[in-house]
């Protein structure tokens, strides 16, 4: 279980909006931060830790594929790519009953606490039962999914996935496909039972995510967006060649042209991975104010290809960072290999870093707070007053963060840690995180474990 709610924390340094401060002493009051100051003396209430970080919002999750890390490594008989892995993925998901997703979720959550994430976007698109029938309540998997973030103590923007058909031009679904499908009255079905059951969550959200240009017609988007509500919009868009190649051969408009062309696309909206845009793309998606939906890790582990950053940035383009598959669930690699990528790509270093002297990290860390803050519409990111204490200590102590103050903190962390060096966590003001270990680690493991021996059995 969580901590008791504190009523201050004092750390040795924390990154506020204005920079790294000394010697902080946050006062709480119903888990959020009422009262900052810095340079005092712990006081003898105070809870006392060493550097502090706003806790990272992950953008983008899948978390059923979690229980799918590893599984899909071996190579097939011809080519692999994300389309020979979705069919794996297609076949690995009817065997999953509402408790396994429930169960699978709660790890990946745990994992994302652990790692530094305090938020996590959840682009949910597993809707009926494994035989493609609707649950008595529509927002079944809805509602497990809110489960687990409750169970764990994360903070969620929930985003139901509209998922009409299989391909540009309205194709129809295929079988693999039956557990996403919806027309759009059975869609706006799925949303009301989703808002019920994140109502009951601290800071929850709710948000809408037509699939893909692939999944949803242009005017499928469009009689759907009114059920967001006002809240965050989130689209796959352009990840892979293939996809580019089917929408120019469908309308004669690349997939990021062709959104722009159909959608409203503005500050509310996600566009999750555009990868392959040209320039034109690229330096429209910046204007917008919309965010671009970034995964790292699983974009290299699917062969999707790199997001064209320095150029997105040289526009004013904002970008999050979301754990997607959730093959390998690390806040710090996730940012890690944004910029390793970009190093390799371009046979340069400090890439992402704004100016000379800029520390990496640190703007690596700044983009991916605010855009995915931006993204999940999560109240007053970051450690100031107003804003949930969602916090993340770094452990001082650890090899690659000893002697390090200020920026190299982050540097130290992105660049340097594999392992351990996220000490505390935070969310709302609750500790969930000890010595980097979630204080449920071991019951949510065995509920893992168990899940995993019965669907691969």
């Amino acid at each position: 279980m969580p901590s008791s709610l504190p009523r201050s924390l004092w750390f040795a340094r924390a990154l506020l909006p204005g920079g790294w401060a000394g010697r902080v002493r946050l006062r709480l009051a119903a888990g959020r931060i009422c009262a900052i100051e810095a340079n005092v003396d712990p006081a003898g209430q105070d809870e006392r830790h060493g550097p502090a970080v706003p806790g990272l919002p992950n953008l983008h999750s899948h978390a059923f594929q979690r229980a799918m890390a590893g599984r899909a490594e071996a190579r097939g008989p011809g080519a692999d790519s994300f389309w020979t892995w979705r069919e794996a993925m297609y076949r690995f998901v009817d065997r999953l009953d509402a408790d396994d997703v429930e169960a699978i979720a709660a790890l990946a959550f745990m994992e994302m606490l652990e790692s530094g994430f305090t938020r996590v976007g959840e682009f949910h698109y597993l809707h009926h039962a494994p035989d493609g029938t609707a649950y008595g309540d529509p927002g079944e998997l809805a509602a497990r999914i809110a489960a687990a973030a409750a169970d764990t103590g994360i903070a969620l923007t929930l985003l139901p996935v509209f998922y009409a058909h299989a391909g540009f031009g309205g194709l129809p679904p295929g079988h693999g496909q039956r557990r996403f499908v919806n027309d759009v009255d059975g869609f706006a079905a799925v949303m009301a039972s989703a808002r019920r059951a994140v109502a009951a969550l601290e800071d929850g959200v709710v948000g809408i995510a037509p699939h893909s240009l692939r999944a949803a017609t242009g005017a499928e988007i469009g009689a759907i967006l009114p059920l967001a509500q006002g809240g965050p919009v989130h689209i796959h868009v352009a990840e892979q060649t293939k996809e580019v190649e089917d929408c120019l051969a469908f309308c004669g408009r690349r997939p990021v042209e062709r959104l722009f062309d159909i959608a409203p696309v503005d500050r509310r909206w996600c566009l999750i991975h555009a990868t392959h845009m040209s320039e034109a793309e690229t330096r429209r998606l910046a204007g917008s104010g919309a965010v671009a939906g970034l995964c790292p890790i699983t974009e290299a582990n699917l062969g999707d290809g790199l997001f064209p950053a320095r150029d997105s940035l040289a526009h004013g383009g904002r970008f999050g960072v979301g754990t997607d598959s959730n093959v390998l669930v690390d806040a710090a690699e996730e940012l890690r290999t944004l910029e390793y990528g970009q190093r390799l790509a371009l046979r340069a270093r400090n890439v992402l870093a704004g100016a000379a002297g800029r520390s990496t990290g640190r703007d690596l860390f700044d983009a991916a707070l605010a855009g995915g803050a931006q993204a999940l519409a999560a109240p007053a990111a970051g450690i100031r007053v107003g804003a949930p204490a969602d916090i993340v200590t770094l452990d001082a102590a650890h090899p690659s963060l000893v002697a390090h103050a200020g920026d190299t903190l982050l540097d130290g962390w992105i660049f340097g840690a594999r392992g351990g060096a996220v000490d505390g966590v935070w969310r709302a003001g609750r500790k969930y995180v000890t010595n980097g270990v979630h204080h449920e680690r071991e019951r949510i493991r065995r509920g893992f474990a168990r899940v995993m021996e019965k669907v691969l059995a």
